[in-house]
């Protein structure tokens, strides 16, 4: 997958998840594009795993399943670092 899908898949998912997902997450542009990639390889990954039983890092194409699972998984990620956030104070 070239650069640009990265830049478009990660603003996709990220921004979509933000909007789902209750609360304010804060961040700007460029954090958002962040979470939607972490959030392609995070639901890829979780996705292959559960589909197929190998442990593999992978991340999803720019298909609507794969922005759906990239946005499931950007989801999971701010679950995760608001967590992390909260134990920490």
């Amino acid at each position: 997958m070239s650069i640009i899908a990265w830049v478009v898949l990660g603003l996709l998912a990220g921004a979509i998840a933000k909007a789902i997902y209750p609360g304010g997450q804060g961040g700007g542009f460029l954090s958002t594009m962040v979470l939607g990639v972490v959030g392609a390889f995070l639901g890829g990954t979780l996705h292959t795993f559960l589909t197929t039983g190998s442990l593999q890092l992978v991340n999803t194409g720019l298909t609507l399943p794969g922005v759906f699972i990239a946005v499931l998984g950007a989801m999971l990620a701010i679950f995760i670092w608001q967590s992390f956030n909260r134990r920490s104070i």
